[in-house]
């Protein structure tokens, strides 16, 4: 049976497979260090744990409604209001079983066929495939190093102009993969050309409660009324809270675009685990500090992880502001290596099989000159890594 134009052209996650690859050699008995991983290496907090007990002893585990549980999406328009000063109505909300599935009804519900989704690059690996899903087309808007791989408003303006159907930005900050966070002022810029020319933002701030050193973050929406108007904010609390497994992400917006994706989730997913969402009503009404405990244990391994890349020779990684990833230029090692290694693929493969270092090629964020590490690792982990990648990277120059 054929399959679909649609199914054949989506492509696997990137980071899964590194994940995948590095799990079956674990199996294996080898030895890895996995660095592509996207999750806190921390349990949930055990207050959060405790909730969920609470709910199943309660027999809360039936269906819910679409949107969410009414205290839920009342916790949400709290924590909105709390810390990002954004007014939004509980019918605003939109509960679903990840971030991820809050993008994708989203886009579903705003995206016709052909409509030009705009991506700065590098990219979380999952936007472009969640915009061709939709028969959208994503138009990407390269970031340089030296820009802190933040776009200018002058290239969107640009691009924008050019585009046959422009629809949507898909913005995201702090980023993954390269730990950039935008700030108050750029962003306003940003959202000035979106309102001129009418293109929907989506905002994905998962990783908002991760920031470090002086930075401060900050929602697009808060901008002024207007942009909130054509704002829809992605969060969740899979990375700040350590629930990646329990799968739960929200969405905030405008009622019209909010019901649509509501309906179109009520067809696909129903509603989100009903145990998580009485659990993430008190992650965020409650806090036991467990958030800034991991935001600090995360900030020291950054420190020390970009810290040692940086003195690896003709290797530059920039200091991410957020989230918990790390992206280093490898461009030397691809052009003058002696093994045959051409692009960021390649190098990872190397890697993992030489040196049992499982990174994510940065091809998959949309540039090759460029690899991924999660520093949501043990320092131990982090320590022996380096040592691993410094011995690997040196060995490709040997003649």
């Amino acid at each position: 049976m054929k399959l679909s134009n649609r199914a054949r052209a989506i492509r696997p996650s990137p980071t899964m497979s590194v994940s995948a690859a590095a799990m079956k050699m674990k199996q294996q008995g080898i030895d890895v260090i996995n660095f592509g991983v996207g999750e806190p290496d921390f349990p949930t907090p055990e207050y959060i744990k405790q909730s969920a007990i609470r709910a199943i002893e309660a027999n809360f585990t039936h269906y819910t409604q679409a949107k969410g549980i009414p205290e839920l999406r009342e916790a949400i328009v709290q924590k909105m209001q709390r810390d990002n000063g954004l007014i939004y109505s509980p019918d605003q909300v939109l509960v679903s079983p990840g971030a991820k599935a809050s993008i994708l009804t989203v886009l579903m519900a705003v995206c016709d066929p052909r409509d030009e989704v705009f991506l700065p690059t590098p990219y979380w690996v999952s936007y472009p495939s969640q915009v061709e899903m939709v028969d959208a087309i994503p138009v990407y808007l390269p970031a340089d190093e030296s820009d802190d791989f933040k776009i200018r408003p002058e290239q969107l303006e640009q691009a924008i102009r050019a585009a046959a159907n422009p629809k949507a930005l898909i913005l995201n900050s702090p980023n993954n993969p390269t730990g950039t966070v935008y700030t108050q002022k750029e962003l306003e810029a940003i959202a000035d050309i979106c309102l001129r020319h009418d293109i929907l933002i989506i905002s994905d701030e998962i990783y908002e409660k991760l920031i470090y050193d002086d930075s401060r973050h900050f929602s697009i929406a808060v901008t002024s009324a207007e942009v909130q108007a054509i704002t829809i904010v992605i969060n969740g609390v899979s990375k700040a809270y350590a629930m990646t497994g329990w799968r739960l992400g929200y969405a905030c917006g405008p009622q019209e675009i909010i019901n649509s994706a509501a309906r179109i989730q009520g067809h696909s997913s129903s509603c989100v685990n009903s145990i998580t969402q009485k659990a993430v009503v008190d992650a965020l009404s409650q806090d036991d500090g467990s958030v800034e405990k991991m935001r600090r244990e995360f900030e020291q391994r950054r420190n020390f992880l970009v810290s040692e890349l940086n003195k690896i020779p003709e290797i530059h990684c920039n200091l991410p502001r957020g989230a918990f990833y790390a992206m280093p230029n490898i461009r030397y090692y691809l052009e003058n290596n002696q093994k045959g290694i051409c692009n960021s693929i390649d190098l990872c493969e190397h890697l993992i099989k030489e040196y049992h270092i499982a990174v994510v090629p940065g091809i998959a964020f949309g540039t090759d000159a460029h690899i991924r590490f999660s520093y949501a690792n043990s320092m131990e982990n982090i320590t022996e890594g380096l040592t691993r990648l410094k011995r690997g990277m040196a060995n490709l120059l040997d003649r």
